[in-house]
């Protein structure tokens, strides 16, 4: 589900650094108001690790192959730092393992840290009414909006010479290989955080 170079056209893939720039620039902003802004960082190269280990475990599911995303529980778990984090993350994912191209940098972080916050949203809102709900969103639901948005960014970059039947039908089979992982992450990331509620609040305390 990662963008790989040259997949998308250059002015897509500056403009992706952009929105990506200015999405960093908002989180940095809102974590410079903290108390301390410094108290989150070991909290988030813990999660980066995870975020990064993560990926690095493939189950084949033809056409494709997937991993865990966990955008979602970086959002429930860092908040505004989950953007730079998810950045840093795959950052190292490209250059280390290929996930992912180093021109679609900015759009891959859209991807992943769009979902990220929404979760954080999400959990910051309802989180303490109805955890489950919103542990779920951060599971499934923000694999989901990953897929959204990589299938429309790989839609809106198709370029003329492509057969639009074809690609379309290529990418509803990567986003229907990737369905199980949406069941998988839902519940693995609610498990998570109903342990992280139970024994270690404090990782949740942002929200």
């Amino acid at each position: 589900m990662h963008l790989a170079d040259g997949i998308v056209p250059v002015g897509m893939a500056l403009a992706g650094y952009g929105a990506s720039a200015g999405l960093t620039a908002l989180s940095l902003s809102r974590i410079n108001r903290l108390p301390d802004p410094g108290a989150g960082l070991p909290r988030a190269a813990m999660l980066v690790t995870v975020f990064f280990a993560a990926s690095l475990i493939a189950i084949p599911v033809p056409p494709a192959s997937v991993h865990l995303v966990l955008a979602g529980l970086m959002g429930v778990c860092l908040g505004w730092y989950a953007m730079p984090a998810i950045l840093v993350g795959l950052f190292l994912q490209a250059v280390m393992f290929g996930h992912g191209g180093l021109t679609t940098l900015g759009l891959n972080g859209l991807i992943f840290g769009l979902p990220a916050l929404a979760a954080f949203a999400l959990w910051a809102r309802i989180g303490g009414r109805w955890p489950d709900l919103a542990a779920a969103f951060a599971g499934g639901g923000t694999v989901l909006l990953a897929l959204a948005l990589f299938a429309g960014t790989v839609l809106l970059g198709l370029p003329a010479s492509v057969d639009p039947a074809a690609e379309r039908l290529a990418l509803m089979a990567l986003v229907t290989a990737h369905l199980p992982l949406v069941l998988a992450e839902g519940v693995i990331v609610l498990v998570l955080l109903r342990v992280l509620r139970r024994v270690e609040p404090r990782l949740l305390a942002h929200a």
